[in-house]
């Protein structure tokens, strides 16, 4: 059985340990600070993320579900990625099951922490993770249109 995520105060402080040595440049590479605008307070939100990268392409994976970001992210499509001194504006395309396949098998495999909320392992077949995409959208980072 997975395990659901709750945000408590152990959440609270880990994400905020985590913001603090990305904020700094610290830390595993791959993790980076998403701000997005909040859908219904226009406010900017931003939270700890791990950042996948395949075949030179990034992506952002949502191991815990649908969570706030999520909702966000879809509504704006707009976001920030920072690493220490270094922020960059992105936009976020979401990917259908199967071209997720590969993104979420990295994931798994490189992020251990989040395996408890995954219905599915490693090994699994690419049918069984595209089954689960619809509860763990996977988004490439892509440059914003200059023409837009």
């Amino acid at each position: 059985m997975t395990r659901t995520y709750r945000v408590g105060w152990a959440t609270r402080g880990i994400n905020g340990g985590y913001a603090w040595l990305t904020r700094r440049g610290v830390g595993a590479a791959y993790r980076h600070i998403l701000t997005v605008r909040g859908r219904r307070s226009g406010q900017p939100r931003s939270t700890p993320v791990d950042v996948m990268v395949l075949d030179g392409e990034r992506y952002l994976v949502a191991p815990y579900g649908v969570v706030a970001w999520v909702h966000n992210l879809r509504a704006s499509g707009e976001l920030e990625l920072s690493r220490g001194r270094i922020r960059e504006k992105l936009n976020a395309v979401e990917l259908q099951p199967f071209p997720a396949v590969p993104v979420i098998r990295r994931y798994i495999r490189d992020v251990p922490v989040t395996r408890p909320y995954w219905e599915v392992g490693v090994d699994a077949s690419d049918a069984e993770i595209a089954a689960i995409v619809p509860k763990h959208p996977v988004f490439q980072l892509v440059p914003p249109d200059p023409a837009a």
